[in-house]
């Protein structure tokens, strides 16, 4: 099946903390830049893949920019949708790891040029072939680019395209109010929904909801397909038969060392929603997605460990404790 995807956000460059437990308020050295930005990075494995995708951002005039858009370039990515902005530089992320999975990031987006994307920069021509949009909740960080991300929504869905969302909370942007106006509105049109697992209290009504029961509730509303995402403990995916019975099924992770979990989720994301829109069975999308994101945790980098499809095939076929 011929498709195209298409996704908007943040394009920025990161630079982590060399040491862990490194304290932002300590002086400390940082390795990078590193192209990073969660949508950047689910566009990259999407090309990575062999498939189409669009992607739209923004970026300063300066050299973080320039390699931003070289390196989605190479990998494939289509950058039409790019502006280099002459008003602000490029957006930024500073790492610091307490452990392998837990973070702190201070963010430069809403002042940066991924911060001033808006409305105008979805170039209707580079959406005429696209029938999927991907949306990521960290990209939801001003009422521009929530317009922005609307205007493509409402271009796709009018076609019969689909929508792909994955909420990708960050404690740090818990206090932006348009964010959490805009989760309800996307949610309203979401095809594919792609929470993590410590995510899924956050769409509960109460505390007594277990995962099954939010799920059961969220697939009622017209959801299609729910893939909770739990690293090397694999996924779970949650579906509607034609009877509107319950179907449930547990792919297992694979177990490897850690070096960075940043990306993971978007790798693992743009693999399943990929695999999934060429035809690939659940089963077998969420095979490869697991794969994609036990690749990406094995490498230094936000975006170091995207992967092609010979890549993750060869990795499925070597022996992997499984947990």
């Amino acid at each position: 099946m011929h498709f195209k995807i298409c996704t908007i956000g943040e394009l920025l460059v990161e630079f982590l903390a060399k040491e862990q437990n490194q304290r932002f308020n300590q002086t400390g050295e940082f390795i990078g830049p590193f192209v990073s930005g969660a949508p950047a990075i689910f566009a990259d494995q999407v090309a990575k893949l062999g498939f189409s995708v669009v992607f739209f951002s923004c970026v300063g005039k300066d050299a973080f920019g320039k390699m931003c858009i070289n390196r989605l370039k190479n990998d494939g990515v289509i950058i039409d949708g790019i502006t280099m902005h002459h008003k602000a530089n490029t957006g930024s992320a500073f790492v610091t790891y307490k452990d392998s999975n837990e973070r702190d990031f201070i963010f430069n987006i809403p002042n940066s040029a991924c911060g001033l994307l808006s409305f105008n920069h979805v170039n209707e021509s580079l959406l005429k072939d696209c029938n999927h949009l991907h949306v990521m909740g960290s990209s939801l960080y001003s009422f521009r680019v929530i317009d922005a991300m609307r205007k493509a929504l409402d271009i796709i869905k009018n076609k019969g395209g689909t929508i792909s969302f994955d909420p990708n909370l960050r404690k740090e942007m818990f206090d932006i109010p348009e964010m959490e106006q805009s989760f309800d509105y996307i949610m309203e049109y979401t095809d594919i929904f792609l929470p993590s697992k410590n995510e899924v209290n956050y769409f509960s009504n109460n505390n007594d909801e277990s995962e099954q029961q939010i799920m059961m509730r969220l697939l009622k509303k017209g959801i299609k397909h729910i893939v909770v995402k739990g690293g090397c403990k694999g996924a779970n995916y949650y579906g509607l038969d034609e009877q509107g019975y319950l179907q449930m099924l547990h792919v297992d992770g694979y177990t490897v060392n850690s070096v960075d979990p940043t990306g993971a989720g978007d790798c693992f994301g743009a693999t399943f929603v990929s695999l999934m829109l060429a035809g690939y069975s659940v089963e077998k999308a969420l095979q490869y997605a697991n794969a994609s994101g036990a690749f990406a945790v094995s490498k230094k980098g936000p975006m170091e460990g995207t992967s092609s499809l010979p890549e993750l095939k060869q990795f499925l076929s070597r022996t992997f404790i499984k947990k």
